[in-house]
C-alpha cells in the first residue's frame, strides 16, 4: 500500500502524516523574534501560583511569602561586601556638588558612580536613578546626570536628554529640588562596557552568565539592591526618605528594587509596566531576546506575573508613569497591570500611596512636564513643601 502524504496547517503548524504518523515540520513562526508556534498552550502554562488575587485575605502574609520568592529567583547570590567608598572627584554647581565616588558595589565590582549632594544641613532626601537600556551602551549613569572632564560621554549623554528628557538631566534637577542623587552604571554601560559592545553582544553576555549558575538581569538586579543600600548608608541621607527613580529599563529596576530593598521607601517608574502575558504576543519588542535578557528571570511566570513583583512594594508610595502611544506596551496590558496594582494598594488601605498614570499623547518618554509631575509627586510623599 502506498503511503498517503498531506500538507496541512493547525494553529500555525505544518504537519505530515505518514501513514498512520504524524510529525511537525515548523515549530517557530519567523526566523525574527522567534516565537514557537504553541506558544499559546505555554502561556496557557503560566501559573502564576503566588499573583495576587481577591481571595488573598491578609496582604502582610502574602508580601512576605511573595517577597522570600521574589527575592529566591532574582537574586544570584547575597553579597554584604563593604563599600569601601573613596571621593575621586568633585565640582560645584549652582545649589549642589557634584562628585565622582568608587566603592565596591559588589565583592566582584568596583565601580564608579556619580554622587550629587545638595548644598547646607542635612540630612536630605534621596534618589537612586536607574538608567534605561535604549541600545546605547557608551552611557549609563550619564543618562540621568550630567558629568564632567569627559567630552565624548558629555555630547552623548545631552543627545539623550534631548531625546527622551526635554533637554534636561532628571538627576540634576532632582538636586537642584534638595535630594541627594546617586546614578550608577549597569553591567554593560558606561564604564562597565567595551567599545564594539552592542545590542547583539548580550546574547553571549546572557548566556554565559546563565552558564556561570547566574543571569544578566540578576547581577543587575543584586547591584541595584547594593547601590539602594550604599546610597541610604550616607551620613548626608534621610533614610526614611530614599527613592528609586527609572525610565523604561530604570523603570523596570526601579519598581523591582523598591520592592525587594528595605532601604527604598518610594519608587518612581516611567514607562515599563504591564503583564507578561500581555507583552507575550506576537511582534512585541519582549521577543527579540537582547535587551529581554537585562529583565528576564527565569521561572518568574511559575510564580509572580510583573505587577505583582512591584505590588511587592506596598506600602510603600509608588508612582508608575506609562505613555498611551507607547508602542513597547499595549495599553491593554498597562491597564490590567494597573488594576492589580491597585488592588493591593487598596488591601493595604493606603490607596492614596499609589499614582499610576496614561499620558494619551505621550510615547516612550519622560518628559519636562511628566518630571515635574512625578517629581511633585514624590514631594508630597516626603513631606517636602515648596
Amino acid at each position: 500500500m502506498k503511503s498517503l502524504i498531506i500538507l496541512c496547517a493547525l494553529a500555525w503548524v505544518s504537519v505530515i502524516a505518514y501513514g498512520d504518523s504524524q510529525y511537525q515540520t515548523q515549530a517557530i513562526d519567523s526566523p525574527d523574534r522567534s516565537f514557537p508556534v504553541f506558544y499559546q498552550q505555554l502561556k496557557d502554562k503560566m501559573s502564576f501560583s503566588m499573583a495576587w488575587n481577591d481571595k488573598v485575605k491578609s496582604p502582610k502574609r502574602w508580601r512576605k511569602q511573595g517577597l522570600a520568592k521574589a527575592r529566591e529567583l532574582i537574586f544570584p547570590y547575597e553579597d554584604n561586601t563593604p563599600f569601601d567608598a573613596v571621593v575621586i572627584d568633585s565640582v560645584e554647581r549652582d545649589g549642589y556638588r557634584a562628585e565622582k565616588v568608587v566603592f565596591n558595589i559588589s565583592a566582584e565590582s568596583r565601580v564608579l558612580a556619580l554622587l550629587l549632594t545638595p548644598d547646607g544641613d542635612g540630612p536630605h532626601p534621596a534618589a537612586l536613578f536607574l538608567h534605561d537600556h535604549g541600545a546605547r551602551f557608551d552611557i549609563g549613569k550619564e543618562k540621568f546626570v550630567q558629568t564632567w572632564g569627559d567630552d565624548a560621554r558629555l555630547k552623548s549623554s545631552q543627545q539623550w536628554a534631548d531625546k527622551y528628557f526635554s533637554g534636561r538631566f532628571p538627576g540634576d534637577e532632582l538636586a537642584r529640588r534638595g535630594y541627594v542623587v546617586l546614578s550608577i552604571d549597569a553591567l554593560g554601560w558606561g564604564d562597565r562596557s567595551v567599545p564594539g559592545f552592542k545590542t547583539d553582544s548580550q546574547q553571549a553576555l546572557a548566556s554565559n552568565l546563565f552558564n556561570l549558575g547566574s543571569s544578566f538581569a540578576g547581577i543587575i538586579a543584586l547591584e541595584d539592591k547594593r547601590a539602594a543600600d550604599f546610597l541610604a548608608s550616607l551620613p548626608q541621607v534621610d533614610t526614611k526618605r530614599v527613592a528609586a527613580v527609572g525610565f523604561s529599563m530604570g523603570a523596570f529596576r526601579a519598581w523591582q528594587v523598591a520592592a525587594l530593598s528595605d532601604s527604598i521607601t518610594a519608587g518612581v517608574a516611567d514607562c515599563w509596566m504591564a503583564t507578561m502575558k500581555g507583552l507575550m504576543v506576537p511582534g512585541n519588542n519582549q521577543l527579540k531576546g537582547q535587551s529581554s535578557f537585562t529583565m528576564l528571570h527565569p521561572y518568574m511566570a511559575r510564580y509572580l506575573d510583573y505587577p505583582d513583583i512591584a505590588a511587592l512594594a506596598a506600602p510603600k508610595p509608588l508612582l508608575v508613569f506609562a505613555g498611551g502611544q507607547d508602542k513597547l506596551f499595549p495599553v491593554d496590558s498597562v491597564q490590567e497591570a494597573f488594576s492589580r496594582l491597585h488592588e493591593v494598594w487598596r488591601a493595604n488601605g493606603v490607596e492614596d500611596r499609589l499614582l499610576t498614570r496614561i499620558w494619551p499623547d505621550k510615547s516612550h518618554t519622560f518628559t519636562e512636564d511628566m518630571q515635574d509631575a512625578a517629581f511633585a509627586w514624590l514631594d508630597q510623599q516626603f513631606g517636602i513643601n515648596r
